[in-house]
Formats: structure tokens, C-alpha cells, sequence
């Protein structure tokens, strides 16, 4: 899949973004509340972190980000 739903995790805006397949998205804006939304801790990305697919390479079984 490469569309998550990012929920923020301040407002709780939700908003359907296109996950890159070549690269993380470490920062994302909320387009509600202007938030920055970063990856917690031990994710590699924000959609790991708040959306509700994760990532494409975590998806394929492989390791995201060269991590």
C-alpha cells in the first residue's frame, strides 16, 4: 500500500498522505493545528509512528532507512 492516514497525535486531524517509496519522511506538518509530527522513538518514519499503514520497505519485511 503506498497511502497511510496520518492521525496527529496533538489535534487529531486525520488526513490521507502518499508514502514515498525510495525514502522516510521524518517530518510531517498537521494541516490542522501546523504541529510537526517526528517519528517516536524506535520508528523510522512518521507513517510507522501515526499512520495507520506502515511504511512500504517495513511492509516488504525490510528494513527502513537503511537501519
Amino acid at each position: 500500500m503506498l497511502h497511510s492516514t496520518l492521525t496527529c497525535p496533538d489535534c487529531g486531524h486525520r488526513s490521507l498522505e502518499q508514502m514515498p517509496v525510495d525514502a522516510c519522511q521524518f517530518v510531517h506538518v498537521c494541516a490542522n493545528c501546523s504541529a510537526r509530527l517526528r517519528p517516536k522513538t524506535g520508528d523510522c518514519c512518521v507513517f510507522c509512528s501515526y499512520g495507520d499503514v506502515a511504511c512500504p520497505p517495513v511492509q516488504a519485511d525490510h528494513s527502513c532507512c537503511g537501519g
